[in-house]
């Protein structure tokens, strides 16, 4: 299964385009090896995307706007956990853009489940957590279970976040860099435009000049 976030519109330069170039990379690596897959498509240009080169979608969410909710991206991402939890699937990748900066994003395509032991290890240091003797109730196994599932859905929803930064920052910078094309190309066009005048003004006084000779 792979979780697929893109947005929803364009002009934002290529951060649609190297996302989905991991996604089809990926997608091929699995056929290869003789696996089917499954994707979830948040965001517009994914979904279309998926679809046109044929990816079984089933289930997507577009249109989250500028603050994206949980509850509108739990029921997809949870077709995917529940065909997980079913054995159907045996993983789930995510896909989004994660901002680095106003300059930099980075496509970044990352297996959500099973969750390798290595990240949780990391987090929890990171964390400077100190492990403690729990008592749970009504039993661990059901906290954790129910834990971990919360744990994914913030994992995808902050993929959903990341992502919209990301585009939000490309924008910016694909404007800017549009705006200052186009201030480059009034400016040859003006340059042109004053030479082609200077010229059409000269040949107009050489007329003259040459037809006052002729009179003389």
């Amino acid at each position: 299964g792979i979780i697929v976030v893109t947005t929803d519109k364009g002009l934002c330069g290529g951060l649609n385009t190297n996302i989905l170039r991991a996604v089809t990379n990926r997608m091929r690596e699995l056929q290869a090896e003789g696996s089917g897959v499954q994707a979830v498509a948040v965001g517009s240009k994914g979904l279309g995307f998926l679809n046109r080169i044929g990816a079984k979608v089933v289930s997507h969410v577009t249109h989250l706007g500028d603050k994206p909710h949980l509850d509108k991206l739990i029921g997809p991402v949870k077709v995917l956990l529940d065909a997980y939890a079913k054995g159907e699937i045996n993983a789930v990748y995510l896909c989004y853009t994660r901002f680095i900066n106003t300059m930099k994003q980075e496509p970044v395509l990352q297996q959500l489940l099973p969750l390798s032991q290595e990240k949780l290890e990391a987090e929890a240091k990171a964390s400077g957590a100190a492990g403690w003797d729990y008592i749970y109730e009504p039993d661990a196994q059901t906290v954790i279970d129910e834990l971990l599932v919360r744990y994914v859905e913030a994992l995808v929803y902050q993929a959903v976040a990341e992502n919209m930064a990301s585009e939000q920052a490309a924008r910016m910078v694909a404007m800017k860099a549009a705006t200052d094309n186009a201030g480059n190309v009034i400016a040859e066009l003006k340059l042109v435009y004053n030479k082609t005048r200077q010229a059409a003004i000269t040949k107009e006084l050489m007329d003259i000049v040459g037809g006052a000779e002729a009179l003389k």
